[in-house]
């Protein structure tokens, strides 16, 4: 985890130079193209990565007996979902040099999952150590091959190249790993094994589909009815939300196992659920509060970038934080009703997000392009979050913390409050400022009772 962690700032720092180097409309093009293939990527997978990760972890005999059926089957579909995702892209209006480029995407994508497929099996043996770090090998590979690009010139080719050598590599490793730490598995197909399997995984792939199209067809729906040049500003802007949004895809999986081994619980359920609400609200009111106030601080590699260029990414950055924000406030009710058996309402009020969100894509991205992005994307944030509250008291019946939003929302407006009369007031540089605020923030968390002195009283004692 701290080797993931350390590798993500790196690489968000690595692709801003990459971005101002290529431009916005070719990084833009590239960004699309990355995001088709992974609206594209439940085609792959079908759910089988989760799928035999589970059956292994349970029956260790499944790697010996399901996998010369599962291998054969998983490369199997990495050939269908080749030649649709090619298919789309033909249909979209991609034609020659993009075409080819999205190929090429597409293939560091394909050997990217069969690595991930494989580590399954190495996870559910409990190779843990291996496991992590494999998880970082591809990340540091590719950081290393782009920065070694940038003193010769990076272009879109060789850099989409770089990207998918790491990935071949890193597949090549794995697979030899595998073989060595389980024996060679013969390729031996059998129907009603693959059978068994695809039905086993087609839940895990319902919900990745949509998740990944909820996430990712903002990118290509902007790039063909706006412009690549609008796509790379909005890329510019979701990067550092991807970034800050690891913390919550940090914390929450230690939540939906909690919520799972309480699920015979409603008490306990609540009891984390008003938990839960501080720990993914709290760190993201500063890192929120920082961005509307000093968001264009987070472009300063942006040096060939215009001071118009500039200020729309800025606007985007700031209007997708508050997203952020909604996330930081509702996220874990999600991962309560996922974890409780409600992942059906969950699947159908994503699928409604997604058809509100291309809907008003279509009917805003031509005219306004990489800003309709950003506020359709928080529109459709509101919508879900509401949607999560309402199945979260009225089905799972586990009762809201509204007494704690109301703090949580309090602290966060007072915040951006004394963030303005700093502004206003003093010339400090912008970390001075930030500090400033920052201990502001701390007080501001005792004096409307979010964090209680009673509460920090027996970690006191502990370090004492």
């Amino acid at each position: 985890m701290l080797l993931n962690l350390l590798i993500k700032p790196g690489w968000v720092v690595v692709e801003n130079v990459v971005q101002d180097r290529l431009g916005h409309a070719a990084f833009g093009t590239f960004t699309a193209l990355y995001a088709l293939t992974m609206v594209l990527a439940a085609v792959a997978d079908i759910g089988i990565t989760q799928h035999t990760t589970k059956r292994v972890a349970a029956e260790p005999a499944f790697l010996t007996e399901y996998f010369p059926t599962v291998l054969p089957l998983r490369a199997g579909l990495n050939v269908l979902f080749f030649g649709i995702m090619l298919g789309v892209g033909w249909l979209i209006g991609y034609r020659g040099y993009t075409l080819a480029l999205l190929a090429l995407v597409g293939s560091g994508l394909l050997l990217t999952q069969y690595a991930q497929f494989l580590r399954g099996a190495v996870q559910a043996h409990q190779h843990f150590n291996t496991d992590a770090w494999l998880s970082v090998l591809e990340k540091a590979l590719m950081l290393g091959l782009v920065l070694a690009l940038l003193p010769i010139g990076i272009t879109l080719t060789n850099y989409i190249g770089a990207r998918t050598v790491a990935s071949a590599f890193t597949f090549v490793l794995l697979y030899a790993l595998v073989a060595r730490l389980f024996g060679r598995v013969p390729w031996r197909p059998n129907r009603q094994q693959a059978r068994e399997v695809l039905r086993g995984g087609l839940p895990f792939a319902l919900i990745t589909l949509l998740y990944g199209l909820n996430e990712r067809v903002d990118m290509v729906m902007l790039e063909r009815l706006a412009s690549a040049q609008e796509a790379g500003y909005y890329a510019g802007a979701y990067r550092w939300v991807d970034a800050v949004m690891m913390f919550l895809w940090t914390v929450l999986p230690l939540f939906f196992a909690k919520f799972a081994h309480a699920h015979q619980s409603k008490e306990e359920q609540r009891e984390l659920l008003w938990f839960g609400q501080r720990v993914t609200a709290v760190p993201l009111l500063l890192f929120c509060a920082f961005v509307l106030f000093r968001g264009e601080v987070l472009f300063w590699q942006f040096s060939n970038s215009s001071p118009a260029e500039l200020a729309r990414m800025t606007l985007c950055l700031k209007i997708l934080f508050v997203n952020v924000l909604v996330h930081g406030f509702f996220v874990i009710y999600s991962t309560l009703l996922t974890s409780t058996s409600y992942e059906r309402h969950v699947s159908w009020l994503v699928a409604l997000s997604i058809a509100l969100n291309v809907g008003l894509n279509l009917l805003l991205l031509p005219r306004y392009g990489a800003v309709a992005g950003a506020v359709n994307t928080l529109v459709c944030a509101v919508f879900v979050s509401g949607g999560y509250v309402w199945l979260v008291q009225n089905r799972a019946g586990v009762a809201v913390p509204w007494a704690m939003l109301a703090r949580l929302a309090l602290t966060f407006g007072l915040l951006c409050a004394a963030w303005y009369g700093l502004q206003t007031q003093l010339n400090l540089h912008w970390l001075a400022e930030s500090v400033v605020a920052g201990v502001v923030f701390v007080g501001l968390l005792f004096g409307t009772g979010v964090v209680r002195p009673a509460e920090l009283q027996p970690f006191l004692k502990r370090g004492g």
